[in-house]
């Protein structure tokens, strides 16, 4: 059997480092490339034979089951369970058990709802099986692994250690990290103590190994992001309209644009580097949009330039103002003539006046 029929998403998260995309809006359901992300990662998981999803929720838990409700829509059947208290992710995935029908031996998904990620699934879930592995873990290369926690295999994948984040040269022994998908054999979430914060990565693997349980690890360096920063969400965003990161959700083709039907866009305004223009936007004469995400309802005005930026629901930007690597919150208003840069956030119904930010060009 190549496919695990059952699957924990855990999207419970605050989402603090995307704030203020995430005041009204938990980190799984913002926009990128014109759907909630969570809808990626859901029809990604069918996609490989994914049939039976179980949503493990916590912060602002009452946003998802309106709008996907059963699953049926994307062909699946979705269920809920909210953490009254932060258990972790180990303690997460212990919390919903209770909605899984699979054998104890049978295989269960189990991924982050925030990781981008051309993983194929069905690979490893092959991995596992053809192993036998109690566990199996999807890992990643990256260049510099100062930033996660090292996860060294042997010559047959199975997993040797679990370091935490190193801190001197001599301490990065692999390039391989833990990139946020797993099987586990169903006895296993069994296994997980009930009530309390469970740490997958710092309690529930470490302590796996040194009980001997096998814990194999597959890697796949196909497309992979941490959504986690607002820099991060912008440029997954992207990726997807671009094609450079797979998901069979895009609501159109792929591209350097993304407009949604409703929205309305000058004829003269230019749209590039996977830019999404969300239901209801407008996006006025001459702008210039490089990378960015206008979500629904928002206002470019004339002759603005919006490079690497995401603008939230509802928020409206003046004209000739120049946005850089910026985030802007649901309904602020940037006025006419400001220069905005680098990583800068402008929070939710923020108000900034014409011309009152300005950056220098020797700064």
């Amino acid at each position: 059997m190549t496919e695990a029929k059952e699957a924990i998403l855990l999207v419970g998260g605050k989402g603090t480092r995307l704030r203020p995309l995430t005041v009204h809006t938990p980190k799984p359901m913002v926009p990128a490339a014109g759907v909630p992300f969570l809808t990626h990662q859901l029809a990604r998981a069918r996609a490989a034979g994914v049939e039976h999803i179980v949503l493990a929720t916590s912060y602002l838990a009452e946003v998802f089951e309106p709008y996907f409700g059963d699953g049926s829509l994307l062909g699946l059947h979705i269920e809920y369970v909210t953490e009254q208290e932060p258990l972790g992710t180990g303690g997460a995935i212990r919390n919903v058990a209770s909605k899984l029908s699979s054998g104890p031996d049978e295989p269960v998904l189990i991924f982050n709802g925030d990781i981008l990620t051309g993983l194929d699934i069905r690979a490893l879930v092959t991995s596992h099986t053809v192993s036998g592995a109690d566990v199996s873990l999807h890992l990643t290369r990256v260049e510099d692994p100062r930033a996660f926690g090292l996860v060294p295999t042997d010559g047959t994948g199975r997993v040797t250690a679990f370091l935490e984040k190193p801190q001197t040269p001599e301490e990065i022994v692999t390039d391989q990290i833990n990139a946020g998908a797993y099987i586990f054999r169903r006895s296993v979430i069994d296994s997980i103590p009930t009530g309390r914060p469970v740490s997958v990565e710092r309690e529930t693997f470490p302590g796996l190994l040194a009980s001997g349980a096998h814990l194999q690890g597959m890697v796949d360096s196909t497309y992979w992001l941490d959504l986690g920063t607002p820099a991060a969400f912008v440029r997954g965003s992207a990726d997807l309209v671009l094609g450079r990161a797979p998901s069979p959700a895009v609501p159109g083709r792929c591209g350097d644009r993304l407009v949604l039907p409703s929205a309305s866009v000058a004829p003269d305004a230019k749209l590039t580097g996977g830019t999404v223009v969300g239901a209801d936007a407008v996006v006025g004469a001459g702008a210039r949009i490089d990378g960015s995400t206008i979500l629904a309802g928002a206002v470019v005005e004339a002759g603005a330039v919006v490079t690497d930026s995401l603008i939230g629901a509802g928020a409206r930007i003046g004209g000739r103002t120049v946005l850089t690597g910026a985030v802007i919150g649901d309904g602020a208003r940037v006025g006419a003539d400001n220069e905005l840069r680098d990583g800068i956030r402008v929070w939710c119904d923020a108000v900034l006046p014409d011309g009152s930010v300005r950056f220098s060009s020797d700064q």
